[in-house]
């Protein structure tokens, strides 16, 4: 077998679960009312991650009950913990990262300021759903 074409293929089938993985997390964060939950591919971008899954809530106790949601999803649904997780502390802007795809939880004013859409406007946005 051709090692090129092999490694190609685990690395398309690794980014079709880390969509998966992602919607998922976008499907924790809606449950705890996570505002205009979206996806980001910004694989062709970076070399860090695949996707960005962003979501905002209305206070940090919301962020942080968002963040617990998406964590006991991933966890209990497919077996996954956060490689690392930044900004816990204050619950402005939580960043969760499980390698293929990390999230954003911020407050609605930080992800305003920060307006993460604008800066990746030109990468391709998944389905949020399957």
């Amino acid at each position: 077998m051709d090692t090129n074409s092999s490694h190609a293929s685990e690395e398309a089938s690794a980014a079709a679960d880390y969509l998966g993985l992602a919607r998922l997390a976008v499907t924790a964060a809606s449950e705890r009312l996570g505002h205009d939950p979206l996806i980001i591919d910004v694989g062709d971008l970076i070399g860090v991650t695949d996707y960005f899954v962003v979501t905002a809530g209305s206070t940090t106790r919301q962020v942080r009950a968002i963040v617990d949601e998406v964590e006991e999803h991933l966890t209990l649904g497919a077996g996954i913990k956060p490689v690392n997780v930044e900004g816990s502390d204050y619950c402005e802007w939580v960043l969760m990262d499980y390698g293929g795809f990390m999230v954003h939880v911020l407050t609605d004013e930080k992800r305003a300021f920060y307006d993460l859409e604008r800066l990746w406007a030109d990468c391709p946005r998944p389905l949020t759903t399957a």
